[in-house]
């Protein structure tokens, strides 16, 4: 049964075919969602392009989302497209390199703005200038971490972007609310990315992860895709506001079972 059937879905966000926006981008397709893709610059279009012609998708645009003049032309592009959008997914976040590693106090005061505006703000940006084409009962999704909420070593300041980030979507669910529009975040769990790549010790966390989480089981792009499509579908029809973890239960271990 193919649950997005009709449903035009525009994902901000693809980098490669690794990418978590490219596991949801798949599995949108698999459920019959009409796609539109979106990716930040220019170094990008060599990967993402094939990506899309791989899935017979032809809106494809770049968007520097720190822009609200380039958001609101793929914003536009978009109406002339679709003409409604059912679905739209954020899954943009960057920090430099050298605010994830170290202590989160040497973070400078140029790293947390560029962090907080790519990962936190292009959310609302992107859901001011979409929100006359959101069709009631629409769905909103962004991508956040386990760092939102417990400190996690060198995730930094992209663990502060991604507290504001969850903030924002509980803020956004109630203004989207009266019109019919849910606002949602999914939590990953550690999945070998670009961005995940720049986190310092992040390979070293990976290789452990599956010995603690409850499931005894790394996450993939793929999981998240499906819990994408549950969130985009009517499925989830009375679910806004929420954070659904899709880390094989790894946030809920507060001491990890030592593995002999």
């Amino acid at each position: 049964m193919k649950l997005l059937e009709g449903k035009n879905a525009l994902i901000f966000g693809v980098a490669n075919d690794r990418s978590i926006a490219w596991g949801i981008t798949e599995a949108f397709h698999q459920h019959g969602a009409n796609i539109g893709l979106s990716y930040a610059g220019e170094v990008l279009t060599k990967r993402v392009v094939p990506l899309a012609e791989s899935i017979g998708c032809t809106f494809v645009e770049m968007c520097d989302v720190t822009d609200d003049t380039q958001i609101a032309a793929v914003a536009e592009k978009a109406k002339a497209e679709f003409g409604e959008i059912d679905i739209l997914v954020h899954a943009v976040a960057f920090a430099n390199r050298d605010e994830l590693k170290g202590h989160y106090y040497e973070t400078s005061r140029e790293g947390f703005h560029m962090a907080m505006d790519i990962s936190v703000y292009s959310f609302t940006a992107m859901a001011r200038a979409f929100q006359p084409i959101l069709r009631p009962g629409a769905s909103l999704m962004t991508m956040t971490y386990y760092g939102a909420v417990k400190a996690v070593p060198h995730y930094n300041v992209m663990g502060v972007a991604k507290a504001a980030l969850e903030a924002t979507v509980r803020y956004m669910a109630n203004d989207f609310g009266p019109q019919h529009i849910r606002v949602n975040a999914i939590s990953a769990g550690a999945i070998r990315t670009l961005a995940a790549a720049g986190v310092s010790g992040f390979k070293t966390m990976h290789s452990h992860y599956a010995e603690i989480a409850p499931l005894r089981e790394n996450v993939t792009k793929d999981d998240v895709g499906q819990a994408a499509v549950f969130l985009a579908s009517e499925m989830s029809r009375m679910t806004t506001g929420e954070v659904l973890y899709v880390d094989a239960g790894y946030n809920i271990v507060g001491v990890p079972e030592t593995v002999e």
